[in-house]
């Protein structure tokens, strides 16, 4: 019998080849897909989210339930516009110039996803001019910075300076995460806010926008 309640689970249990039919049923049964996101699809990853912030499920978990929600989203957002999807704000995500690792923003993504935010993934190797570039096009509400070498750190540094250079700095949050850093470093390079994993990136970018 599909219900909301048992998409949640498919999505906590990462049941990838559940949740597709489950989701068609509930739409066949003219649930609104807004319900059926907010209240199955969004609801499960965000028990994932508290899991995973507690240390009861790793990374792993984490992906498996973010790519089945993805399998439910993408039977539901063909039937709503863009506009009507509700969306917390928007966060520009990418990993900084001269770095190239990508799990920990992808997960970052995901995590920003199921909570209700619009991602903007620019990708890795991101230098200041191209953050920059993109904070003028894409307008976000928040710079999400990740690194993983402590040699490419500070271009986390050199990303904001360029920011202030180009006047975009306060028009744009900016948090950084990744495994060298710390909110030592964050208040010291002057960002708003440092987040040790995905799930508080998620509350972090949550309370910045609040």
């Amino acid at each position: 019998m599909a219900s909301l309640e048992s998409l949640a689970e498919c999505v906590i249990n990462g049941e990838r080849e559940k949740v597709q039919a489950i989701t068609k049923s509930l739409v066949d049964e003219g649930k609104d897909p807004l319900e059926i996101i907010n209240q199955g699809l969004i609801a499960g990853m965000s028990v994932v989210g508290a899991r995973f912030k507690n240390e009861e499920i790793f990374v792993p978990e984490v992906l498996m339930s973010a790519e089945t929600m993805q399998l439910g989203m993408e039977v539901v957002k063909p039937l709503i516009a863009d506009e009507s999807i509700p969306t917390v704000g928007k966060v520009l995500l990418g990993t900084v110039e001269g770095d190239l690792h990508d799990i920990g923003k992808n997960l970052v993504g995901m995590m920003l996803e199921s909570v209700g935010f619009r991602v903007i993934d620019i990708g890795v190797d991101v230098s200041p001019d191209k953050f920059a570039n993109a904070i003028k096009e894409e307008n976000p509400d928040i710079l999400a910075m990740s690194a993983l070498l402590t040699t490419t750190m500070l271009h986390m540094k050199d990303t904001i300076d360029f920011l202030k250079e180009q006047g975009l700095r306060d028009k744009v949050k900016v948090i950084i995460g990744g495994a060298p850093i710390s909110q030592e470093f964050a208040d010291e390079i002057g960002a708003d806010g440092f987040a040790p994993d995905a799930a508080s990136a998620a509350d972090l970018c949550k309370e910045l926008i609040a």
